[in-house]
């Protein structure tokens, strides 16, 4: 069964940090892009970043210089490094595999389950 398992959520002051790692398993994503999403509720699902199965990154431009994506395909794990976290970042933080656009959809091989992310004020 392949899974895609996200972790290191929490609460957190603005200013702060958090780590998100996502781990696959189930098969090797060495050859996938990875995607992070977020959501609010009653928003759509919105892009964050991703890292290609080279290692490039690119990112949203509300998270650029604050926020990091970086893979290590030894473990099958993606990371999302958020670096001075503001209250607009709360929302519940997904990772995915080959994402790609459909109109104002997003579809993926394969979804987590989500992780929470507050930042208080």
């Amino acid at each position: 069964q392949v899974q895609l398992v996200e972790s290191g959520g929490g609460l957190v002051q603005a200013g702060g940090s958090l780590r998100l790692s996502c781990a696959a398993s189930g098969r090797t994503f060495s050859s996938d892009n990875m995607y992070w999403f977020r959501q609010t509720p009653g928003k759509e699902r919105e892009y964050t970043a991703h890292i290609t199965w080279s290692g490039s990154p690119f990112y949203a431009d509300s998270v650029k210089g604050r926020f990091t994506i970086s893979r290590d395909n030894a473990k099958n794990t993606v990371y999302l490094q958020m670096e001075s976290l503001k209250p607009e970042d709360t929302a519940v933080y997904y990772c995915a595999s080959n994402s790609r656009r459909r109109g104002s959809k997003w579809q993926s091989d394969y979804w987590g389950q989500g992780t929470q992310v507050t930042v208080s004020t």
